[in-house]
């Protein structure tokens, strides 16, 4: 019988360069100064997405790690692609990874909400467990240095007008 080692856990990651600002209560992506709010950080900056609990929108957990039902452990792109086409058909396989304080977390994939809109965070590095903040909106009117992940899970706008007229 052979041994399955584990891999090494490992979360989806993106970096960008950016600034992030906070601004009227919430945390905006950009990639260049508002010109208003507190920069929180600017640089080289770490995305990743927080799938949200059935329910419980208020919470999430940033997957690093998927055991399916049948043993497999699955990372990275990986472990994304099968979250995101298969994760309806092995409700009882486990997801790891950390919550919004940076905590270990595990939950069954039966009580995740795939189609709620996911938590986008910022970290400062990629070695942090704990976000900065998570992202309300990207603002930016060029669009193509940006990772088609984030532009599908957070709302972009042109400007800090347009976001503000829309909310």
């Amino acid at each position: 019988m052979t041994e399955q080692s584990n891999p090494d856990r490992q979360p989806i990651s993106e970096c960008v360069s950016a600034v992030a600002t906070r601004l009227d209560g919430n945390s905006l992506l950009s990639p260049s100064s508002l010109g208003s709010g507190e920069v929180l950080a600017q640089g080289d900056l770490t995305l990743r997405y927080g799938i949200t609990y059935l329910g419980k929108p208020q919470f999430s957990i940033v997957p690093d790690l998927v055991v399916a039902d049948y043993g497999e452990m699955l990372v990275g792109e990986t472990m994304w692609q099968f979250l995101m086409q298969s994760a309806h058909l092995y409700p009882r396989a486990d997801a790891c990874g950390w919550d919004r304080d940076g905590k270990e977390a595990m939950v069954l994939l039966k009580q995740l909400d795939f189609d709620y809109p996911y938590d986008v965070f910022v970290y400062r590095e990629g070695s942090d467990r704990k976000p900065l903040a998570r992202l309300s909106a990207l603002i930016a009117s060029e669009l193509t240095h940006y990772p088609q992940r984030l532009l599908f899970h957070l709302p972009h706008f042109e400007s800090v007008d347009a976001w503000r007229a829309h909310g």
